[in-house]
């Protein structure tokens, strides 16, 4: 059973002042007949509620994917740059919708945006070693066999930090796919700082098993379908912190 506001609330674009507008105005429905409390209490498995005959899907939680630019900040907030809930449209916002996980200012690719709290936790804590996939360009060319084992071994990477091993899939002397499963500050540009090169572009592709639609442009949004859903959500099962290996992508 759920408040009949919070019902209304639930669909993109409509806050829960909206909803109570709604419902003052009688323009909403409960299985055909009018219902103007806001606080009246509705099985959302079993009744049918419709704003001026639309019938409202309830969803208690949303789940979107989002092709990140560079120039944009992974907060909700920031008052010297914008955030990445300014891509979201509109249609697609909801009430405490957040980014699961952080890209820096300068990075782009895939990110994750949900109000479910429970969820975010599972794919962010560290326990679970969700590893995260991510294409790289570098200023000189460094990325050889040698490179590949030395990520393998994981990173010193200054300041007391040390990178577990990463997967490190060559794509050309300047450029590769890396993987890494925790997510310390700035890690990858920071593994590649400490053999001598600076990276120029970040690019994340893959969450687990869940890659980065390549259909999604650079600022789109759209919502994760169920199988989507279920593959991120079996993706943040605990998992065993890889070992030290030779190699490896």
């Amino acid at each position: 059973m759920e408040r009949l506001d919070k019902i209304l609330a639930a669909q993109p674009g409509v806050s829960r002042s909206d909803a109570k507008r709604l419902i003052a105005s009688g323009a909403v429905t409960v299985d055909g007949k009018t219902e103007r409390s806001a606080k009246r209490q509705v099985d959302v498995e079993r009744s049918a509620v419709a704003v001026n005959g639309v019938l409202a899907a309830f969803r208690r939680n949303r789940y979107l994917l989002l092709n990140k630019p560079q120039g944009y900040v992974s907060s909700t907030d920031d008052p010297d740059s914008p955030t990445v809930l300014e891509l979201v449209p509109a249609e697609l916002r909801v009430r405490g919708l957040f980014p699961a996980g952080r890209l820096d200012k300068a990075s782009e690719g895939m990110l994750v945006l949900t109000d479910d709290g429970a969820f975010a936790h599972r794919m962010l804590a560290p326990k679970r070693h969700v590893p995260k996939t991510y294409y790289v360009e570098v200023d000189r060319p460094v990325v050889d066999e040698a490179l590949r084992a030395a990520f393998a071994k994981g990173v010193e990477l200054g300041g007391g930090d040390r990178s577990s091993p990463a997967g490190l899939r060559i794509l050309s002397p300047a450029s590769a796919e890396v993987t890494i499963h925790e997510g310390i500050y700035h890690q990858v540009r920071r593994m590649f700082r400490r053999h001598g090169a600076a990276v120029t572009r970040l690019v994340r592709i893959r969450i687990g098993a869940l890659p980065l639609d390549p259909a999604l442009p650079p600022g789109g949004c759209r919502e994760l379908t169920e199988e989507e859903r279920e593959l991120l959500l079996k993706t943040t099962e605990p998992q065993r912190k890889p070992e030290a290996e030779d190699g490896g992508d």
